[in-house]
């Protein structure tokens, strides 16, 4: 059956799985980056997760629910953990001094699989599309990597806002 479901994906799948490791990689080495690169992604990431709730689950507003719910809680313990803090402002070249890290890549492919699988069930078992459960473990954890993504990109903003801000009042 394995063998048969990933015969069966279709093949963009599979390259996305490839842009996705590309991208996970690139964040593994530091880096300079703009503002706008730096939030950017992470918004779309976002975005993609929400939009993978909505379009399935449009009927099961507990699906909402649950995804603004783990939003919100990993947003909150990654912001207050510190989960960015190696993140900086380079005032020279006015641009995010972002350390490298395999956190990105291993929440690129987190959420891969996650989407993967809910797919694959539904794919397996359409009668899950009307499951309360279902949608709401769904939303859950496509919140939960949101919430990490939301949190990395205020991390990004917060840093170059307070640069900026700190800068303006000294003229």
């Amino acid at each position: 059956m394995f063998a048969s479901l990933i015969q069966h994906t279709p093949h963009w799948v599979w390259g996305t799985l490839v842009a996705l490791i590309v991208l996970g990689m690139r964040q593994s080495e530091p880096r300079r980056r703009s503002l706008r690169s730096a939030t950017t992604l992470p918004l779309v990431m976002t975005a993609l997760s929400l939009y993978g709730v909505v379009s399935v689950f449009a009927h099961e507003p507990l699906a909402l629910a649950a995804w603004a719910l783990g939003a919100a809680a990993l947003f909150s313990v990654m912001t207050t953990q510190g989960a960015w803090n190696g993140v900086h402002w380079s005032a020279t070249q006015e641009c995010l001094v972002v350390p490298g890290s395999w956190l990105p890549l291993a929440l690129y492919l987190g959420l891969f699989c996650v989407k993967f699988a809910v797919g694959a069930t539904l794919a397996i078992h359409p009668a899950r599309i009307d499951d309360a459960n279902f949608a709401c473990l769904t939303g859950l954890a496509y919140g939960a990597f949101s919430g990490v993504f939301l949190s990395r990109s205020y991390a990004m903003w917060r840093i170059a806002r307070n640069v900026l801000t700190r800068n303006a009042a000294l003229w």
